[in-house]
């Protein structure tokens, strides 16, 4: 998978049954920075369920609408409601077109889904996508190793570090928990 998409990033920080995902705000256009405060992480299917999205707003707005609707179709199941809206999205003439990635979490698992079809276990307790995803997942792996920080921290630490170092992130932080 050698999709990069300029203008995000989403990091995932999960320890036991704990789960943060955080995004950055900025919205580019070319080299134009058009909003700083954009919301790309979202809670789904009554709050159970944490999604991030990068790459085009419109297409990643399109694919978070089609997923709600695979939660509601699989009753919460997120892995089944994941290979729905892949098959969905390699399959559909309009959809395969669309440009984005997702990360998508609840208590028990962390998915990375694209266009492409993967669907994605990422090993360990991290996962990151966007241009400053390497950035992100350096961090928040370092900070779960050596620190005893609960995931709101590491996730928003890791996406402000990645903002010091990607243009095309900045440090306007959504933050979103899932807590058991």
């Amino acid at each position: 998978m050698t999709v990069l998409f300029e203008g995000t990033t989403i990091v995932c920080v999960r320890r036991e049954k704990n789960v943060a995902m955080a995004g950055d705000g900025q919205v580019t256009l070319g080299t134009q920075i058009i909003k700083s405060n954009a919301k790309k992480v979202r809670k789904l299917y009554s709050g159970s369920v944490l999604v991030g999205f990068a790459g085009s707003t419109a297409d990643a707005m399109t694919l978070l609408e089609r997923f709600e609707n695979c939660l509601e179709q699989c009753k919460g199941d997120l892995m089944r409601s994941a290979v729905v809206l892949v098959k969905e999205w390699r399959m559909d003439k309009a959809l395969r077109r669309l440009e984005a990635m997702m990360l998508a979490a609840n208590h028990d698992i962390t998915l990375l889904l694209s266009g492409s079809g993967d669907i994605i276990e990422p090993e360990g307790n991290v996962a990151a996508i966007g241009s400053g995803s390497g950035y992100a997942l350096a961090a928040a792996r370092a900070f779960c190793e050596g620190t005893d920080w609960l995931p709101p921290q590491v996730a928003k630490r890791s996406i402000e570090i990645a903002s010091e170092i990607c243009i095309y992130t900045d440090n306007v932080v959504t933050l979103e928990v899932l807590e058991k």
